[in-house]
């Protein structure tokens, strides 16, 4: 049986920064350090704690952040939930084999002004207190549960005060994704440090680093061929896809949704988006919005045609524009891929459904008519 955060959460109470060793959140860590066992448990986790609002889903956020450095190969030293007088108030204090030390600070939306002196303030402190020995040998890391792209105010502070050397900013997604990579690939904690600390003069262990992923890949396990019904003389299948929709600084990927497939009725690839030369009049599409769930589905009515659209954002990137029709969409009531789901995929089949699972959701590619039903609350539809 596979239990929820929001059910493991009303187990063990409420979690504040009471001592002792029998406290709510002594407990939850101790869960957590049993039982999570894979990146992709904390994905789950973490994308509930977004879904939901309130104290226990940021304090737990705050723990399952610390988690994933426990997994980037870092001894983590665990913050208060809520600050107090005499006390740092970091959320995670990270140390790397290597001494190299990352005070972190959570953060679950970007919607209140956060002051920069705060991170750099809690880093000082253990200074003086020869916790760490200098601004050398660390870095204070902003994690961010839901980046808004209009709000740069973060990113901004930090190159307006001169502090990229010493403040950095990751989405929980991003962070979550580079402990998948080191789970999957041929990836060493000093790949990830390399990439956490600010790039110094030589980008070799950059490079090094991609090569080595590249020539690691695992054989990608194509999706079984869906099972269709057609008219009899039939000459093409209808296929059933799968895109992911991200955020950038520009628009959310709800909004994009909402602009292309809703509003506009259509949408549109790249050159290189997997699939483009296939997709055809009457093939099926579902759009998932990054780390929330598949939110929409359409049906294609056009092939895609290199004419760039007013409506798509960075239409030179994008510029392969296909018509949709049926569009339906349900962008606040998002089909969550998490445990449950995935357990009821064809695409997981071969895979464990508690491992990685990012690697689904972050290119289009087909799949079976059955995962398509599930991933849009169609039953036995279509």
């Amino acid at each position: 049986m596979n239990i929820t955060l929001t059910e493991i959460l009303d187990l063990i109470g409420k979690l504040d920064d009471t001592p002792g060793q029998d406290t709510a959140r002594e407990r939850f860590r101790r869960h957590l350090d049993k039982n999570l066992i894979a990146p992709g448990q904390i994905r789950d986790y973490v994308e509930e704690c977004l879904r939901n609002t309130g104290d226990q889903y940021n304090r737990a956020l705050q723990d399952l952040v610390n988690y994933v450095g426990k997994f980037l190969g870092f001894d983590v030293g665990f913050g208060r939930y809520q600050g107090v007088r005499g006390q740092i108030g970091f959320d995670g204090h990270w140390v790397s084999p290597t001494s190299f030390h990352i005070v972190v600070e959570v953060k679950t939306t970007e919607v209140y002004a956060v002051k920069t002196a705060t991170l750099v303030d809690y880093v000082n402190q253990l200074i003086s207190e020869k916790t760490i020995p200098s601004w050398d040998q660390a870095l204070g890391l902003y994690v961010i549960g839901r980046p808004d792209p209009e709000i740069p105010q973060l990113e901004n502070a930090i190159v307006a005060e001169k502090r990229s050397e010493q403040l950095r900013i990751i989405s929980v997604d991003s962070l979550l994704s580079l402990a998948e990579v080191m789970n999957e690939y041929d990836v060493r904690h000093d790949d990830i440090l390399s990439i956490l600390k600010p790039s110094g003069c030589t980008i070799d262990p950059v490079v090094e680093l991609m090569t080595r992923l590249v020539a690691g890949a695992p054989e990608v396990l194509e999706a079984p061929s869906p099972v269709h019904e057609q008219p009899a003389g039939s000459a093409q299948e209808l296929a059933y896809w799968l895109t992911p929709v991200a955020s950038d600084d520009e628009q959310t990927s709800e909004e994009v949704i909402q602009t292309l497939v809703g509003d506009t009725g259509i949408y549109a690839f790249g050159e290189r988006t997997p699939g483009r030369g296939k997709l055809k009049s009457g093939d099926w599409m579902c759009f998932y919005a990054s780390g929330k769930g598949v939110v929409a589905h359409a049906k294609v009515s056009s092939a895609p045609v290199k004419k760039p659209h007013q409506k798509v954002r960075h239409p030179d990137r994008y510029p392969w524009v296909f018509g949709l029709s049926q569009p339906v969409l349900y962008l606040e009531d998002p089909v969550v891929i998490d445990y449950e789901t995935r357990t009821k995929l064809e695409a997981f089949k071969d895979r464990a459904p508690r491992k990685a699972w990012a690697w689904f959701v972050q290119g289009t590619h087909e799949i079976t008519r059955h995962d398509f039903n599930i991933l849009t609350r169609q039953g036995g539809k279509r």
